[in-house]
């Protein structure tokens, strides 16, 4: 008899857009044969890249980059179709004052990097100096600290800094994507390795729908949970959950497919297709 295979490597964010998704497996209300790790989407995207995970959540950029080896899950996602509310550009001046001006980033977030730039370049027609920093995006402190005009700030930390009003203008990237284009934009996807199990893999896939399906049907309670990590008023967690989309449809692959086009074009990623999982 041979020895049962070792569960999958699933990769999960820690920060509360992924409760929805996951908040039932951790409850044990659904049960997914994996083991969950968890890391930025930067240090995500490196493990699924490096083998050491078999499926994860990683940057929508990510796949663009390394379509060849993996799968997409099919109807799993995070999006939005207008505001995100935690991916935006904080600055002292309106963005389109912004030409020249310093404006911070991190290493923690490549789409949300990749989305700033074609922004800049393509619907705000500005050149800003674009300065990378060495510290997590949850740092507000550190960012602080480096002289600026304007600084990308990402995930729960978005959240936070929006409710202190510190900087008098903020630019919701997630918006102003869809005013420019009209569709949804795609944050993050959940992608497997070409090489793992796809028998195992969609099983997990199957797992993670259940586990959306109930966080969707909980969201008054994950709001709860959200504002007691995060310190956030419990009525602004619950909007930003309600609002974004988890799903995977037609528009919102329309959506990603125009990003990637985009970002093709100005020679960011290989130009290239979707590719998914196969039914059972």
């Amino acid at each position: 008899m041979s020895p049962a295979s070792p569960p999958l490597r699933l990769g999960r964010i820690p920060w509360i857009n992924c409760f929805p998704i996951y908040s039932a497996i951790d409850r044990d209300q659904v049960h997914v044969d994996a083991e969950l790790v968890t890391g930025t989407a930067a240090e995500l995207n490196d493990l699924l890249a490096a083998g050491e995970l078999q499926l994860s959540v990683v940057s929508a950029v990510e796949y663009a980059r390394a379509a060849a080896s993996y799968h997409l899950l099919p109807d799993l996602a995070i999006s939005c179709d207008g505001p995100v509310r935690s991916v935006a550009l904080f600055s002292r001046r309106p963005v389109h004052e912004l030409d020249g001006a310093t404006v911070l980033r991190t290493a923690s977030s490549r789409t949300s990097v990749l989305l700033l730039e074609l922004l800049c370049r393509h619907r705000w027609r500005i050149r800003p100096r674009f300065a990378t920093v060495r510290a997590e995006s949850t740092d507000l402190g550190a960012l602080a600290g480096f002289p600026h005009e304007a600084v990308l700030v990402i995930g729960d930390a978005c959240l936070v800094l929006a409710a202190q009003g510190i900087y008098p203008y903020m630019t919701d990237l997630g918006l102003a994507w869809r005013e420019w284009t009209g569709l949804p934009f795609v944050f993050a996807v959940w992608a497997a390795r070409r090489d793992a199990d796809q028998v195992a893999v969609r099983r997990v896939h199957q797992g993670l729908l259940a586990s959306r399906a109930w966080g969707l049907d909980h969201l008054d309670e994950l709001a709860r949970a959200a504002s007691t990590a995060t310190g956030i008023d419990p009525r602004v967690t619950r909007e930003y959950l309600g609002d974004l989309d988890y799903a995977l449809s037609y528009r919102h692959l329309a959506g990603l497919t125009d990003f990637f086009r985009r970002l093709a074009e100005d020679g960011m990623v290989p130009d290239g297709s979707l590719s998914f999982i196969t039914a059972a």
